[in-house]
């Protein structure tokens, strides 16, 4: 798998995913300014990884920290929680990446600086290991839902790109192909922003994996006329109710898939579910510039002046979705209960 985040121990190196497919460039933010317009500008995106990029936005804030009284160095941290909080509002694993780095201070106001800062990296260290592990679990629990000839369908980019491994959706579809499973993947180029086409394609592609590309709205004609067997996709958000948030179109291709009587699944790990929120009305969608829907790279694909509406994610009702698929095995219906259950277990 490529490396989409990385500490160097002297700055954040990412992949810049605007740059892709075109070319594959490795920045190296040094400040959190830099990290944080990155993650704003989506250099850096995907649930999981953005609370990979949090935590070592925190160790890359301290680094240079001269100053050795333990008040003015937790409230440096808290400062910088905040700070790195304001540049996506949907992905929930931000804020709990955040949390945990905030927690870690708060809770030990007896230890020195130099203890906290090099707690705060060994904390980010092990998020960042813990998403490897827990990618290739959810791997290995979906792989067993694709049968060999299954065309299988997603939206977005939910793979390597988007963790600190094999991905969620896409870990799947690499875990199947690593059990020798032979299948097809059709993978919507998913506007605004093109992730499925630039992204989801690049990968699979480089992966050797069957992949076609489509535009969003043939997702129902390929359903019909290709015989889709499944469908899987990320998630930023999940409600306890199970409402899941994900890339704009996914509420549509859930719609679909319902219609057509296909399996609907989310990969999701632990950190993108957010139980103090009851429903999916409780999430708060990120709404974008009105560029990224008026031009398509330099040229402007729409008139001087248009009003435009353009929302980064969609909400699925959880009454649309089949099951979620977690680092602890598939969490099936009804999903209130079963979600609170699972995941108290693991506390």
């Amino acid at each position: 798998m490529i490396d989409t985040i990385k500490w160097t121990g002297h700055s954040v190196r990412i992949i810049d995913q605007t740059q892709l497919p075109n070319k594959l460039i490795y920045l190296d933010c040094r400040k959190v300014e830099t990290l944080w317009g990155a993650i704003k500008t989506l250099k850096v995106r995907g649930a999981p990884a953005l609370g990979i990029a949090a935590a070592y936005g925190v160790v890359l804030g301290i680094r240079d920290y001269q100053g050795t009284d333990t008040a003015a160095f937790v409230r440096r941290v808290c400062e910088l929680c905040d700070y790195i909080g304001g540049s996506r509002p949907t992905a929930v694993n931000l804020f709990n990446a955040l949390a945990q780095m905030r927690g870690l201070v708060l809770y030990n106001p007896d230890k020195t600086v130099a203890i906290l800062k090099a707690v705060l990296e060994a904390e980010a260290n092990a998020i960042y290991e813990e998403d490897r592990a827990v990618c290739r679990a959810m791997g290995q629990y979906g792989a067993g839902l694709i049968h060999s000839r299954d065309t299988v369908m997603t939206i977005c980019n939910a793979g390597a790109l988007a963790t600190a491994d094999y991905g969620t959706a896409l870990g799947v579809m690499y875990a199947a192909k690593a059990a020798g499973k032979k299948f097809k993947v059709y993978s919507l180029e998913t506007r605004p922003l093109l992730q499925g086409a630039r992204l989801t394609a690049w990968e699979l592609q480089k992966n050797k994996i069957d992949v076609t590309l489509i535009c969003d709205n043939m997702a129902a004609t390929v359903m019909r006329d290709k015989g889709v067997d499944i469908i899987f996709t990320g998630a930023d958000r999940i409600a306890s109710n199970g409402d899941t948030a994900n890339k704009i179109g996914t509420y549509m291709l859930a719609v679909l898939a319902k219609y057509h009587k296909v399996p609907f699944y989310v990969v999701a790990p632990k950190t993108t579910f957010d139980l103090k929120i009851k429903s999916g009305k409780d999430i708060p969608i990120e709404e974008r510039s009105a560029e990224e829907v008026t031009s398509f790279g330099f040229r402007r694909t729409a008139p001087e002046g248009i009003k435009v509406f353009n929302p980064s994610f969609d909400v699925t009702p959880h009454e649309l979705i089949s099951g979620i698929i977690t680092e602890y095995g598939i969490i099936q219906k009804p999903f209130a209960a079963s979600i609170k259950r699972v995941l108290a277990q693991q506390v």
